[in-house]
């Protein structure tokens, strides 16, 4: 009930007025029946911006830092994220991909609509990185479809790291839905998984028109971390004054 009076009377309102997001092929977005989301992630406000437009009701995977924040700040997080409809996932470990794996299976077992991002983590420079398998998995595995969709301005809004998001023009755009049918019970072939969740990123790809990545998000943030701190080491900043 939450999730609702978030979307319609608390939020919604307050981020379509904020934002005022153009939508565009919504009509490709299944009115009932199971299906997965799959955008790209640009900005924290991905999360709520796309609950906020569409009619049905879209649960996320969400990590789990979201919900274990320390102090009020991060308990009255995790409340929001639950009470907008997000699951945590652990990504931690070598479980963690089976994790989230189930956990959207039991989502779209209910018929219900499944938003995940494949990249698995935002883009700290607005461009689109390579896709994790995962979201090819739980395609095959529970004969969905797959809507692509791309989140557009969401990072001049609110890029990594800025609390209150700035007023700039958002476009939210949903492609066709993408049938992998044809690749029934070859969920455990590797290469099939990764040409489905390739195929899925050039659909996002050709929405959103970024710059395309093919190396994990994950793997350019650390080494892009390791390098500022080795930076850092090297030429330690002097004390003013």
């Amino acid at each position: 009930m939450f999730y609702y009076l978030l979307k319609y009377v608390l939020l919604g309102p307050l981020l379509r007025l904020v934002f005022r997001p153009r939508i565009e092929g919504l009509e490709h977005v299944p009115s009932s029946g199971p299906a997965i989301v799959a955008g790209n992630h640009l900005s924290f406000s991905d999360h709520f911006l796309m609950p906020a437009i569409l009619k049905r009701r879209i649960t996320f995977l969400a990590k789990a830092e979201y919900f274990t924040g320390p102090g009020v700040k991060g308990r009255l997080t995790a409340f929001f994220f639950r009470s907008a409809g997000q699951i945590p996932v652990d990504r931690s470990g070598k479980d963690a991909g089976q994790a989230a794996i189930r956990e959207g299976l039991g989502v779209l077992r209910k018929d219900e609509l499944l938003g995940i991002y494949p990249e698995g983590t935002r883009s700290h420079d607005g461009r689109l990185y390579k896709g994790k398998v995962g979201v090819a998995v739980m395609a095959l595995k529970a004969g969905v479809p797959v809507i692509p969709c791309a989140m557009i301005g969401t990072f001049e809004a609110q890029p990594p790291g800025k609390v209150v998001p700035r007023i700039h023009p958002v476009v939210i755009r949903f492609g066709e839905p993408l049938d992998f049918s044809r690749y029934a019970g070859m969920e455990n072939e590797k290469a099939i998984l990764r040409a489905v969740t390739d195929e899925i990123m050039y659909a996002i790809l050709s929405l959103s028109g970024q710059e395309y990545v093919d190396r994990y998000a994950a793997v350019v943030k650390a080494e892009e971390a390791a390098a500022r701190a080795e930076r850092e080491r090297r030429f330690p900043r002097m004390p003013l004054g």
